[in-house]
């Protein structure tokens, strides 16, 4: 099913997205957590900024 998602995103005109995996650390146990986003490809250095 990701596959097909993934295939929708990508229309030909469209906004091409990337996916951004982060790496945060949590406050109470210390262990580190993964966030996933999809962003639009233009945007991708502003979020990894933050």
């Amino acid at each position: 099913m990701a596959k097909k998602v993934v295939a929708t995103l990508k229309k030909e005109g469209g906004v091409s997205y990337a996916k951004v995996i982060r790496a945060v650390k949590s406050a109470k146990t210390g262990a580190y957590t993964f966030r996933e986003e999809m962003v639009p490809s233009v945007l991708v250095q502003e979020t990894l900024k933050k």
